[in-house]
């Protein structure tokens, strides 16, 4: 979905993931950012509720994707890399097993 204007919490956000895909998928994580990629919010959808997490980096910015594709699949090492703000995309995706779409 491209950068995503995160003053709204969980129903705004909720709203973004229904219009892109019809519904919540139970156990994923949908991930947005900011204009200027300085911070991460992270809906999680649990199956019995809905998560909220905020990451927010005090230096530099998140290597967010550029292109607006929509839902773009990350391992778990490229998501953690993504988390501490390196650059993930110089990293090689594995498996798809455990896997997190950033929307």
């Amino acid at each position: 979905m491209g950068r995503s204007d995160l003053r709204g919490g969980i129903d705004n956000l909720l709203g973004q993931v229904v219009a892109r895909f019809g519904a919540a998928q139970p156990h994923h994580a949908y991930v947005f950012a900011n204009r200027r990629a300085t911070r991460l919010k992270v809906l999680v959808f649990d199956g019995a509720g809905i998560w909220l997490c905020t990451r927010r980096l005090q230096q530099g910015r998140f290597a967010w994707p550029q292109d607006d594709r929509g839902d773009l699949h990350l391992s778990a090492e490229q998501w953690r890399w993504l988390a501490a703000g390196l650059p993930w995309q110089r990293m090689r995706a594995h498996a798809t097993a455990g896997a997190i779409a950033v929307v």
